[in-house]
């Protein structure tokens, strides 16, 4: 491969922050839902596609094409849209990870996947890795003008920048939070230097429909969170939360019981351990909590739930699907 850099070369990272940096010398990007992925592009019309692990990935996104004689280095995310208004769905993306070539290209036909690019590592036979990322950021929109890959049906586009925190405030409301980055840092692989990431926040209010025991005995070790899909309709479980602390552990357990149907049983493997099935007791669903959560797909939530408080001023009907949507 005849590049300045070759594969596979670790990604600069972003440390978590809670609020956006607001001050001189900071660049905003939206934050995706997708499979973080360097492509090197040596000319040949083959994209080489490096998981943010060092992987090869190429097999699995064969729609994910590039203009041929172009050679470049970038830094950018895969992602497969759930809609038309590019909400992301990081659940079927995760399905493309499939051993057979013929789901593969089944799967990339039914549901694209598509380039959103966000750094230019190299360009021809020069590195950029030195630049600071403001210069890099002028170089990736010089590039995507020449090559102008979206414009010959390559599904590839550069994501949006602000220059101004209160322009990118936006994205802690509407999609998976911002990244921002210092406009003097150079690009560093596989450092957490020069960028941080500030994750979108959500909350919502959710039925208690049972609880598993925690480790120790006589604890609860998590509370099972469900909403309606439409007011009068189903109630259907759309995850858990735990992260109690030891006091909160026992106290619940008397809290929940006057609430308990009276039945019990165990299922729903868990996803790292598909031997061990989980024990769970159902409750009536008359509780309401709100919880804050991280990420959410497929109607389902998925990291950093935690329960804010207990929503006693609530009905469990008024807990609908669509907050999923928010």
């Amino acid at each position: 491969m005849s590049l300045p850099l070759q594969p596979p070369v670790p990604p600069q990272l972003a440390r978590p922050r809670k609020g956006l940096p607001d001050e001189e010398g900071w660049a905003y990007e939206p934050k995706w839902d997708g499979f973080r992925m360097l492509v090197f592009l040596d000319g040949s019309g083959d994209a080489y596609l490096q998981s943010r692990g060092g992987k090869p990935m190429a097999r699995y996104f064969p729609e994910v094409t590039f203009p041929a004689g172009v050679r470049a280095v970038l830094d950018g995310e895969i992602v497969i849209d759930s809609d038309e208004e590019g909400v992301q769905t990081f659940d079927t993306l995760s399905q493309r990870i499939h051993p057979a070539a013929s789901r593969v290209a089944m799967l990339a036909e039914k549901t694209p996947a598509r380039y959103v690019a966000f750094d230019l590592l190299a360009d021809g036979d020069e590195s950029l890795l030195e630049l600071g990322f403001g210069e890099r950021r002028r170089r990736l929109e010089a590039w995507a003008a020449e090559h102008d890959p979206a414009s010959a049906g390559h599904p590839f586009s550069v994501t949006p920048i602000e220059y101004a925190a209160a322009d990118a405030e936006k994205w802690l409301y509407h999609g998976e939070g911002a990244i921002a980055k210092e406009l003097d840092a150079p690009y560093e692989p596989g450092k957490r230097t020069g960028f941080v990431k500030i994750k979108r926040v959500r909350t919502l209010d959710a039925v208690v429909l049972g609880w598993r025991p925690g480790k120790a005995a006589g604890t609860v070790g998590s509370i099972i969170l469900g909403v309606y899909d439409e007011p009068g309709g189903t109630l259907r479980v759309i995850g858990h939360s735990s992260g109690f602390s030891a006091k909160e552990k026992r106290e619940l357990v008397d809290r929940l019981r006057p609430y308990e149907t009276g039945e019990r049983g165990s299922g729903d493997p868990s996803r790292w351990k598909p031997d061990e099935e989980l024990e769970w007791v159902a409750l009536r669903p008359e509780l309401v909590v709100e919880i804050s959560y991280d990420h959410a797909s497929d109607g389902r939530i998925r990291h950093g739930t935690k329960v804010q408080r207990w929503r006693d001023d609530k009905r469990p009907e008024e807990c609908l699907a669509d907050q999923l949507q928010g």
